[in-house]
């Protein structure tokens, strides 16, 4: 049987998701959030009590830091949704802003970790069928092409 103690800390931990994801905060560490709920909602055991013995840490998803949360709120009650730091998005890409979907913290990604500079790449990602996988991406393949054709029309000619 799960307890109910795990029941309201999984809902505390979707409501710091969901807080986190309104933010445009780091979407993996928002994904954390969501899995470690559903995770200590099927425990058996007390998730308070595997914290404070140090054991929450040896299920596959709950780190450090999602089971110190777990002791905070049992203690009291709530836990904090601290922000991730302003992500900053290189200037040259500041637009793609306008796109549907599209949050600093993906730009920032696509351009720090999948090496996107350009529309053209973007393009080119989007019809790859790449971008639909990436966590962050609200917005449908077709949106995102509609953006993109949207920038290139408001853009000064080279």
């Amino acid at each position: 049987m799960v307890s109910p103690r795990n029941l309201a800390i999984a809902a505390e931990f979707h409501r710091v998701a969901d807080e986190l994801e309104s933010r445009h905060a780091n979407p993996f560490r928002v994904r954390a959030y969501r899995q470690a709920a559903r995770l200590i909602a099927r425990l058996p055991e007390d998730a308070g009590e595997l914290a404070s013995r140090g054991e929450l840490t040896k299920l596959k998803g709950i780190g450090k830091d999602l089971a110190q949360k777990v002791v905070l709120f049992c203690d009291g009650g709530r836990i904090e949704a601290t922000a991730d730091p302003p992500v900053e998005v290189p200037a040259e890409l500041a637009s793609w802003l306008q796109i549907p979907g599209f949050s600093p913290s993906l730009v920032r990604h696509l351009h720090d970790h999948l090496h996107i500079r350009t529309l053209d790449d973007l393009e080119a990602l989007v019809r790859s069928r790449f971008l639909r996988t990436l966590p962050d991406v609200t917005a449908s393949d077709e949106q995102v092409l509609e953006g993109i054709t949207r920038l290139r029309s408001v853009a000064p000619a080279p």
